[in-house]
Order: structure tokens, then sequence, then C-alpha cells
């Protein structure tokens, strides 16, 4: 037989309880910009590549 389990946490005596200071929007908004700096540009598309210059005659 197993010994019960607590169904709540205990109360931390003495302390206040913690407001976030960051709200979700910008927490969202703060990673989606890390992604978007961290992430480099795709290689590009070498059937695209048009040359830059004409051959000299």
């Amino acid at each position: 037989m197993s010994a019960p389990r607590p169904t709540a946490r205990p109360e931390r005596a003495g302390r206040a309880p913690v407001t976030p200071q960051v709200s979700m929007r910008d927490l969202l908004a703060s990673c989606a910009a890390a992604k978007a700096v961290s992430t480099p540009p795709p290689a590009p598309d070498p059937a695209e590549h048009t040359p830059d210059h004409r051959e000299a005659a």
C-alpha cells in the first residue's frame, strides 16, 4: 500500500504571491523577435540566378 499523495502545494510562509513583471504578449513577441534574428536567411535558389554581366563580344 502506498502513502497518500498531498493534494495541494503547501503555502510558503511569509511570502506574497508573485505577479509576473512581463506580459505574455511581450514574452511571445520577444521570443518571435529572437527567433527571427537568430535564423539565417534561406540560401538563394540556383534556378533563379541571373548573371550580373554579359559576355564580351
